[in-house]
This record gives C-alpha cells, structure tokens and sequence, in this order.
C-alpha cells in the first residue's frame, strides 16, 4: 500500500508508465528488512529493455527489477533514492515526505 500517494499522483504515474515513460513514484513505506528507511520510489516504464537500460544507467541490476505485469519497477531506497531522483529532477516529492515524517537530510541516506 502506498501512504502519502494521491489517487491523482497514482493515476498519472501508471498513465506515464504504459505509455513507456520511466516514471517514478514516492511514498511512505515500511519492510522489516530495511528499518531505517520510510520511503521508497517505484522507478517503472512498461517498456522493459528501456527500464534496463535506465537503471544500468545508475548501476542497477536487472535482476532487481519487480516484475509486475504492467508496472515492471526497480524499488529506489536510501542514498541510491536520493541520489537518482536528483539527478532525475524528481526530488521533491521525497523532500516533502521526509519533512512530513520531521527527518533530516542526513538521515535521508
């Protein structure tokens, strides 16, 4: 489930994801796994060797691409999240949800 996501933020990222644009969408999120962090971002594009050739661009695997039968995605979190949606132009939706969740940036990565 995606907290801190609205239904119109959602709606225009799986828009630009079947239209084979890489897209990103940031929400609160929780994994036993990985306590430290609070968010992550979805970086998605239904065109797959596309969303390889993105994520090769900033080091990731293609093994860790989610595969979603719509929404394939690699799941950005830490400094790997903060560092790709700057370079992106994209940050601004973190900076907002970790203000909300009163973290600094320190503890951003």
């Amino acid at each position: 489930m995606a907290f801190g996501v609205t239904k119109q933020e959602l709606a225009a990222w799986k828009h630009s994801v079947r239209s084979g644009k890489v897209a990103f969408l940031t929400h609160f999120w929780y994994d036993r796994r990985f306590p430290q962090y609070n968010t992550v971002t979805k970086a998605a594009c239904s065109d797959r060797s596309r969303l390889i050739e993105w994520g090769l661009s900033y080091g990731l695997r293609e093994t860790w691409i989610h595969e979603e039968r719509y929404y394939p995605h690699f799941d950005l979190i830490g400094a790997d999240e903060f560092r790709i949606l700057q370079e992106e132009g994209e940050l601004e939706k973190l900076l907002k949800l970790r203000s909300r969740a009163g973290n600094d940036h320190e503890r951003m990565i």
